[in-house]
């Protein structure tokens, strides 16, 4: 059975959105924040899952880029914002440290991270191990059950690999109790199935039910794709 969907990006502004961040009449939006050291793709993950676009070329962003989407899943709709943050020393403990910082503002009330690093990159798992231990110690009050899902990017670097893949899966799925997903952005792999993932793990009682993919639907818009 087929679960139809579109996502389709809509970078920038708030118009015709509701107090709660969803359009009139929809729910909220589902909050996605995608942490992770410099230089281990965060944005080529997020601009290829949007665009389908990769570039060789990167240049270290120092300010959160927020991108506005909407999903149906399951014959309803529903708004998705996904927040591209910079390498952030640290997760902001209070509410305070998080609006005084412009580049954590919105971070403490996600719905589910994606917390990236490189395969290739000891230093970024241990950054992401870090992330992942504050943002357990400083939830926001009733949302003990946010989910977190580690994702290994650059798999396409395999022989580069400084842990080995089994080891870093045990860790997070049976220690963490984490979700985890390797990709490659360069090479669109695996990108739609770590979005769907945290989907999936936002806890959504519809989302549950569906066992789908996302897939691009270029034919008909280039910055649309669908959940089958």
């Amino acid at each position: 059975m087929h679960w139809p969907g579109v996502c389709e990006n809509r970078e920038g502004g708030a118009a015709g959105r509701g107090r709660g961040g969803g359009r009139a009449g929809m729910p909220p939006p589902f909050k996605i924040a995608v942490l992770g050291a410099q230089g281990v793709g965060k944005t080529a993950v997020v601009r290829r899952f949007l665009h389908d676009e990769y570039s060789e070329t990167s240049t270290p962003s120092h300010t959160r880029r927020v991108h506005l989407s909407a999903a149906v899943l399951n014959g309803h709709v529903h708004d998705l914002q996904i927040t591209d943050y910079p390498a952030i020393p640290s997760f902001p403990g209070s509410s305070l440290q998080e609006w005084t910082d412009l580049c954590c503002r919105g971070i403490r009330s996600a719905h589910v991270y994606i917390l990236v690093y490189d395969i290739c990159c000891f230093d970024s798992f241990e950054y992401v191990k870090t992330m992942r231990q504050q943002i357990l110690e400083t939830r926001v009050l009733g949302m003990a059950e946010t989910p977190i899902l580690i994702v290994g990017n650059k798999r396409d670097l395999q022989r580069g690999r400084v842990i080995p893949r089994h080891n870093v899966s045990d860790l997070v799925r049976k220690s963490w109790k984490c979700g985890y997903v390797e990709c490659s952005a360069k090479y669109n792999w695996h990108i739609l199935l770590l979005f769907s993932e945290a989907l999936r793990s936002v806890g959504c009682v519809r989302c549950k039910h569906i066992h789908a993919t996302i897939r691009f639907q270029r034919a008909l818009r280039r910055e649309r794709c669908a959940l089958m």
